[in-house]
């Protein structure tokens, strides 16, 4: 378990940690905007230093994030291909035999690569400084406006939470099964497609046998603790603003109208 990073919470004394849950998901979405704003590699490079920053005040290590980052290795490695095999407009770069690398390819692939490893950095820092009990909370807080036209925000926060819980339980859970299958000679890497499709369903199939089963077990465990989302709920743990959880909020919703004024003017 200690080599999943991806949505765990890691209990450190940090600034981060003591800020309000709600200011840093307002202060996570606002970037996750900003991040998406076309502003050229000098925007990109202006939210790098801020999530920098954040990595720091979080007493993260460097270690930490770069496992976050490294389920999402295939993806971009994916997304690197494709684009050189579709994207055909700019100048040529390279050719290789048949294969022409033109440098739109090259451009967009780095455009994704650096706005998902952004957005990854934001997430971890999100789930690695906040409890899940307080994430579900603050959710249901933001979402409470919206019950007067019938959303249950306690139900979709809950939901949330559960699966941000999950993430690092299945990728676990996916490492265990690996192991057990490579010790009896099932190997993903090589032979025939026919071989390798069949690995992998030997791989998917007792994942999703185990996710049922672990669903089955909380929601047996949640009803005998008698949870009923019909019911209304008190907190011994009352969230509270503080002139910091404002701070961030501001901060980030200044970064966001930078980003606009950028994409805008220059």
């Amino acid at each position: 378990m200690n080599n999943i990073a991806l949505g765990r919470y890691i209990p450190l004394d940090s600034p981060l940690h003591k800020l309000d849950p709600r200011a840093k998901i307002v202060a996570m979405f606002a970037l996750l905007i900003a991040i998406f704003i076309d502003t050229g590699f000098s925007g990109y490079a202006i939210l790098g230093v801020i999530i920098l920053i954040g990595v720091l005040l979080a007493k993260l290590q460097f270690n930490f994030i770069w496992k976050a980052m490294k389920p999402m290795l295939f993806m971009l490695v994916f997304l690197l291909v494709i684009n050189l095999l579709v994207i055909k407009t700019g100048y040529v770069l390279l050719t290789i035999g048949p294969l022409t690398i033109y440098s739109d390819a090259v451009f967009q692939t780095l455009y994704i690569t650096i706005r998902l490893i952004l957005m990854i950095n934001i997430t971890t820092l999100l789930t690695a400084t906040t409890k899940p009990m307080d994430l579900t909370i603050a959710i249901e807080d933001l979402l409470s406006p919206l019950k007067v036209i019938g959303v249950p925000a306690h139900d979709i926060a809950m939901m949330i939470s559960i699966a941000l819980r999950f993430i690092p339980t299945l990728l676990e859970e996916s490492q265990r099964i690996l192991k057990a299958q490579a010790s009896r000679g099932v190997d993903l890497e090589q032979g025939s497609l026919k071989e390798k499709v069949t690995a992998i369903l030997s791989l998917i199939v007792p994942l999703f046998v185990s996710s049922f089963q672990k669903a089955d077990d909380l929601a047996d465990a949640m009803e005998a603790r008698g949870y009923d989302p019909g019911n209304k709920r008190v907190r011994y743990r009352q969230l509270k603003m503080r002139g910091n959880d404002y701070f961030l909020m501001i901060f980030c919703n200044v970064i966001l109208a930078g980003m606009i004024v950028m994409k805008v003017y220059l």
